[in-house]
């Protein structure tokens, strides 16, 4: 609701047809414009930068460990609330480190008691990081290869004291451009996900206007016929994300961001990606308020959503993935 308009119930009644009864949208789903656009965001430069994990994950006095590309990664809040993030073995013997303590701020070996804080440690350097209050990014330098930038590409996000956020991980067997593929497949939604989304239309199209990104029209389903209709635009703003942006509707300028980090090294016979999907929400309406003071409870639901959906689109990207490594999937030379 804007200011000094009337209160509208976002949910509109909208037809139901049986599944099998919709619009196809495999003609406009065209091979070679999927493939475009996903070979214009892998080009896009990251700075070697890759989402570690959501911010919350890393509580003071507790170390998060995981691997990037190939390359364990440790990580801990020290008591200025800093984050401090660098290689996940110990350098004297080779302890996991991300099972370790922090103590007053510093992590502690627990096999030999070597103690590494934010300036390094005796054969341990730390990395760059950034934490930008939803989640957690480390810089590889060695392993990205790219110009180093010194923090992140953000997207826009709502500001966050008028906002909740929720982050989600999923797992599987693909590489970070079978999941941006995904995402740059925005036809798919409401014939895969059909208890999410209905009457989807893709209303703009990279190289329409010139910004290379999607716009489509959806209603987000609520019940067998309840809807919530939104606009939303998707972009690639790096190679490894995919933003997806409310610009009209219930919720305008929320964002989903799906970030893809490898977790093997590049290259790997079997690759795995985590996908870590940060939901931002906002909304103008007065009782967001309340949403904003149970945010603690709303996010196990939202994380519930978001995983049920990627529980379907893994799948996808799974499929792209062994098509791929098979030379046979279409539209890609």
């Amino acid at each position: 609701m804007r200011r000094g308009e009337p209160w509208r119930v976002p949910l509109r009644l909208l037809p139901a047809p049986p599944w099998s009864e919709q619009s196809p949208t495999w003609r406009a789903a065209k091979p070679h414009l999927i493939a475009g656009a996903l070979r214009r965001a892998l080009a896009r430069p990251s700075g070697n930068w890759y989402v570690l994990g959501a911010s919350r994950e890393l509580p003071p006095g507790r170390p998060f460990g995981r691997t990037v590309a190939g390359a364990e990664v440790v990580a801990w809040r020290r008591e200025s609330g800093q984050v401090t993030a660098g290689p996940g073995a110990c350098p004297h013997l080779g302890a996991p480190l991300c099972h370790s303590p922090v103590i007053a701020g510093r992590l502690v070996c627990h096999w030999h008691g070597l103690t590494l804080a934010e300036e390094g440690g005796p054969g341990w350097e730390p990395f760059p990081v950034h934490d930008d209050g939803v989640l957690v990014w480390v810089r590889l330098d060695d392993i990205g290869g790219e110009p180093p930038l010194p923090a992140p590409r953000l997207p826009e996000r709502p500001r966050p004291e008028a906002a909740v956020d929720a982050v989600t991980t999923v797992v599987g067997a693909c590489e970070p451009q079978d999941v941006l593929a995904n995402r740059l497949d925005p036809w798919h939604g409401a014939w895969f996900h059909p208890y999410a989304f209905s009457h989807l239309t893709v209303v703009e199209e990279p190289d329409a206007k010139g910004d290379d990104r999607f716009v489509v029209e959806v209603a987000y389903r609520v019940g067998s016929r309840a809807a919530v209709p939104v606009r939303a635009s998707f972009t690639a703003p790096e190679p490894r994300t995919l933003v997806m942006r409310i610009i009209d509707g219930e919720g305008a300028a929320s964002v989903v961001e799906t970030h893809a980090t490898p977790l093997t090294p590049p290259g790997a016979t079997e690759p795995r990606t985590a996908v870590i999907e940060a939901v931002v929400a906002t909304s103008e309406r007065p009782g967001f308020a309340v949403a904003r003071a149970v945010a603690p409870l709303l996010r196990p639901l939202v994380r519930r959503a978001a995983a049920r959906l990627w529980r379907d689109d893994m799948a996808y990207a799974q499929r792209r993935w062994e098509l791929r490594s098979r030379g046979q999937l279409p539209g890609v030379p």
